[in-house]
C-alpha cells in the first residue's frame, strides 16, 4: 500500500482572496509543485474549465488531479436541484479520474466575508442536521454511482467545523459520505485532531495536512476576527512549520493502510510565506514523516 502527495495550488493562487496571490500563476504553481515533488494537484478556479482542456493542461505539467473543492448548497437545495448544479463536476471528476470531490456546505457559511467574525458561524441542531445527513446521503450514493465519491469537508466558518459536528454528521449519513480529513481545520475548530482521525478511520477518504500557528488562531478568537483575517495573519501553514506533531497522524495512516492522497493545502500571504519555499518544506516534512511510519510514496510514472 502507498500514498500519493498532491498539493493545492491555493498557496500561488488564492480563488478566495485573488489580489493576494496576483503576482503569481497557475503555471507556475504547477510547473514548481511538480518540480518539488508533488504529483497531484487540487483543481483550482482559474484553470481551463472544459474537461479535455483541463486533462491536457494538467498532462502538460506532469500532473494528476487529485480532487477539489465543491461549493454545495444542499441546506436550500432539494436533492435534484443539487444534482443539477454539481453534475458538470462530477462528469468531469469522473473522466480525470479523480479520487473525490471536495464538498463542503457553502450556503450559510461565514469563511468568505471578511466582516463577519468566524466565532459566528452557523450551528444547526440535531434535528436540521439529521435532516440534512438524509439528503446528502442521497446525493453522495448519487456521485459514488457517476464515478465519484463524496469526500465532505469540514471546514472553519461552516456549521461543520469541530469533532462534534463530525460526529454528528457521520452518525447521520450512510458509509457513501465520506470525510475529508484536514489537520489545520480541526485544530482550528477546538477538535481533537488525532482521536478524530481514529475514530472515523472507516469513513476517511481524503486527507489534507494543514499546518497552524496558535498564536494567531488566539488572536483571530479572541478579537472576534473572520476566517479571512485568519489566513491573511498566517493562521495555517505547511506541515513541519507549525503546533501539530504530525508524525502520529502518519502512524495512524499506516496502522490503517491509507492509500490515498495526503493534499498540502495551506494558504498564506505568499509575500510573507513564499510559495515553492514552504511548499518544498512541507513535502519534504511528508517525506520524512512518512519514512518513519513505513507509509510508501507512490511516484508518477
Amino acid at each position: 500500500m502507498s500514498v500519493k502527495i498532491g498539493i493545492s495550488p491555493i498557496a500561488w493562487q488564492n480563488d478566495d482572496l485573488p489580489d493576494l496571490t496576483a503576482d503569481y500563476t497557475m503555471e507556475q504553481a504547477l510547473s514548481e509543485a511538480r518540480e518539488i515533488g508533488y504529483t497531484g494537484v487540487e483543481r483550482g478556479r482559474r484553470m481551463p474549465q472544459e474537461t479535455e482542456a483541463l486533462r491536457a493542461y494538467l498532462e502538460k505539467y506532469d500532473i494528476a488531479l487529485c480532487g477539489g473543492w465543491c461549493s454545495g448548497n444542499l441546506l436550500i437545495n432539494d436533492v435534484e436541484t443539487e444534482k443539477q448544479a454539481v453534475r458538470q463536476q462530477v462528469r468531469q471528476f469522473a473522466a480525470l479520474n479523480a479520487p473525490c470531490i471536495v464538498y463542503a456546505e457553502c450556503s450559510n457559511t461565514v469563511q468568505g466575508d471578511i466582516g463577519t467574525p468566524v466565532n459566528n458561524r452557523p450551528k444547526l441542531d440535531r434535528d436540521a442536521v439529521k435532516a440534512y445527513g438524509l439528503k446528502l446521503g442521497e446525493l453522495a450514493k448519487w456521485m459514488a454511482d457517476e464515478g465519484v465519491p463524496l469526500a465532505y469537508h469540514h471546514h472553519m466558518g461552516s456549521f461543520i467545523e469541530d469533532g462534534e459536528d463530525i460526529d454528528r454528521l457521520m452518525e447521520f449519513t450512510p458509509k457513501e459520505v465520506h470525510l475529508l480529513y484536514d489537520t489545520g481545520h480541526l485544530w482550528f475548530g477546538g477538535g481533537d485532531v488525532l482521536g478524530t482521525l481514529r475514530k472515523w478511520r472507516e469513513r476517511v477518504l481524503h486527507v489534507h495536512f494543514k499546518d497552524v500557528r496558535p498564536d494567531v488562531i488566539r488572536d483571530v478568537r479572541d478579537n472576534d476576527k473572520s476566517f479571512l483575517d485568519a489566513v491573511i495573519a498566517g493562521a495555517f501553514t505547511v506541515p513541519g512549520d507549525g503546533a501539530i506533531d504530525f508524525q502520529p497522524i502518519a502512524d495512524e495512516l499506516k496502522a490503517m493502510d491509507y492509500a490515498g492522497w495526503i493534499v498540502v493545502e495551506a494558504e498564506q500571504d505568499p509575500a510573507k510565506a513564499p510559495p515553492y519555499e514552504y511548499s518544498k518544506k512541507g513535502y519534504d516534512h511528508i517525506v520524512e514523516i512518512c519514512a518513519r511510519s513505513g507509509l510508501t510514496i507512490e511516484s508518477r510514472s
